[in-house]
């Protein structure tokens, strides 16, 4: 059954790429094996595939894009982990180094209430000074001060060095932290889920492992998390496929992640790049990018059905024309973000929810400010007036009109 077309727009699509695009339209599991064949496409191929992409978000979620109000609280930079793609980090006794009370992230969180903010996303460096009442005691300095907010903190990172402070097995302080107020983890930390790789980003100082082990304790006990990957530097695209599979294994398992967000790797002031910049690539291609957002669409469809687009990471345009390759959110709004600028990111700092309304409509989809969890908090309808002409996602691959 072919039901991809033949047109003259896609008549040099190969049999094989044609077969793994009808799988996918059939809403059938796509293999590590077909992941790779997608990733390598090129031109008509390549274009075939983010065509395919679009049809699938709009049959999995509608011609939908959401986007989040936000706030991000980057509780302090010292941090002692010295992973190589990240410039953020500073040592303790850095005149740089910054390390928020608890009261101080709290005036933050209502800062961004006040705003009109319905969540917060609190993270921070491994702090040495830092046990585990620290994060226990800023979930309850924050649901003092504003108890309607949403918090979303703590990478599984962070999760595993409060368990080794405070001798504690993760379902258990997990479920401390959710009955304080915790709603949902970043599933940030996850960078490439492959042994090597990870060796040559962090010394595999969070392993696979014991990643994949702290995502399933927080999904156990009701805490749900996202899910990311961080592509484009010493990773091929073997890694990405195989990621996809073990997110998709894992949501099969557990049902907890509530999105997944690519991340493109930012290479300017960082040491991975720039002490091996013979070795390491400066971050992913633009073809890469909009292919990552349309095979992730078609590998995890129907497990994890939201797909984010890092406009922090990628611009606000490039992020918006993602919508037409599979994605189907633009994230938060911020407020605030300093990871992605210390590492050399020209985004990242704020964008207003207008803007997030127009790029949505610009995609020639209807804009929807949600919830943490995906519930509809307002509508803004698309007019037939308020856009020339849909963005399309024909920019993406280089040679293709």
């Amino acid at each position: 059954m072919n039901l991809f077309p033949l047109t003259s727009n896609n008549a040099q699509v190969s049999e094989s790429v044609r077969t793994i695009l009808d799988k996918s339209l059939l809403g059938e599991e796509l293999s590590v094996e077909d992941a790779c064949v997608l990733f390598a496409t090129q031109g008509a191929e390549a274009q075939a595939v983010l065509d395919t992409a679009d049809k699938v978000r709009e049959k999995r979620v509608g011609n939908v894009g959401t986007f989040v109000i936000t706030r991000n609280i980057n509780f302090t930079n010292v941090c002692y982990m010295g992973c190589r793609f990240c410039n953020f980090a500073k040592e303790k006794g850095d005149k740089e180094a910054e390390f928020l009370t608890v009261e101080q992230v709290a005036d933050r969180a209502e800062e961004a209430w006040n705003r009109g903010a319905t969540e917060v996303c609190i993270q921070g460096g491994l702090h040495p000074d830092i046990g585990a009442d620290y994060y226990r005691n800023l979930i309850i300095a924050v649901k003092k001060r504003v108890p309607e907010i949403h918090i979303h903190a703590f990478s599984p990172f962070e999760i595993w060095y409060g368990c080794k402070k405070g001798r504690l097995e993760p379902e258990a302080f997990l479920t401390e932290l959710k009955n304080l107020g915790l709603g949902s983890m970043p599933g940030t930390a996850a960078e490439i889920l492959d042994t090597e790789v990870r060796k040559q980003l962090t010394k595999n100082k969070l392993t696979t492992e014991e990643w994949v082990r702290i995502i399933k304790a927080a999904h156990s006990v009701g805490v749900p998390t996202t899910s990311t990957i961080m592509y484009g530097h010493v990773d091929q695209p073997i890694h990405w496929a195989n990621h996809l599979k073990l997110l998709r294994d894992i949501q099969k398992e557990t049902g907890g992640f509530t999105e997944f967000v690519p991340l493109g790797f930012i290479h300017y002031e960082t040491r991975l790049y720039n002490d091996n910049p013979d070795k390491v690539r400066p971050g992913p291609t633009q073809d890469e990018h909009f292919k990552m957002h349309a095979i992730a669409r078609l590998m995890l469809q129907g497990h994890i059905d939201n797909i984010q687009a890092s406009w922090v990471k990628m611009g606000p345009d490039v992020a918006a024309r993602m919508l037409r390759s599979g994605a189907n959110d633009l994230g938060g709004t911020l407020m605030n973000e300093s990871i992605s600028r210390a590492a050399g990111a020209t985004h990242g700092q704020e964008v207003f929810p207008e803007d997030m309304v127009a790029n949505i409509h610009a995609a020639g989809l209807h804009a929807v400010q949600r919830s943490t969890k995906y519930d509809v908090v307002k509508d803004y309808p698309i007019a037939a007036t308020s856009i020339k002409a849909p963005l399309t996602n024909r920019i993406a691959i280089q040679g293709v009109a």
